[in-house]
């Protein structure tokens, strides 16, 4: 096997011990870096990185981002909010901000999954068909 597949198995291989019921446990991703720094051994810098790249996607998996055009009232935040564990499951964390550049709507982001419903994203749907 390549070093570069052992390299990726094995960053693979730490990020599954880190997971606690399907959760990524925090203090388990710190201990696994301090032991592969303390290691010292050829290849740590490209264990860890494709480590840090699986934890980074997890983060996102994890994380949802609402944005829209105006702050939303806490009862449609909570709504809103609902409808993101309905979709992705309990544990996600939901986080909200504005941006008056989408003119109305909002635009979700979970991970790689954007949900566009602005006034912006139609306009620019509209302009691309002319």
């Amino acid at each position: 096997m390549k070093p570069s597949r052992r390299r990726a198995r094995v960053a693979r291989q730490l990020y599954r011990l880190c997971l606690v019921q399907g959760v990524l446990d925090d203090a388990r991703v710190h201990a696994v870096v301090d032991g592969v720094i303390r290691a010292g051994r050829r290849g740590g810098v490209d264990i860890l990185s494709g480590f840090r790249r699986l934890v980074r996607l997890d983060r996102q998996r994890h994380t949802a981002l609402v944005v829209s055009a105006a702050p939303l009232p806490d009862d449609l935040r909570a709504d809103v909010a609902a409808g993101v564990e309905r979709l992705y499951g309990r544990d996600i964390e939901t986080s909200f901000s504005d941006d008056p550049a989408l003119i109305g709507g909002m635009r979700l982001t979970v991970g790689s999954d954007v949900y566009d419903g602005s006034v912006r994203a139609r306009l620019a749907a509209i302009a691309a068909r002319l």
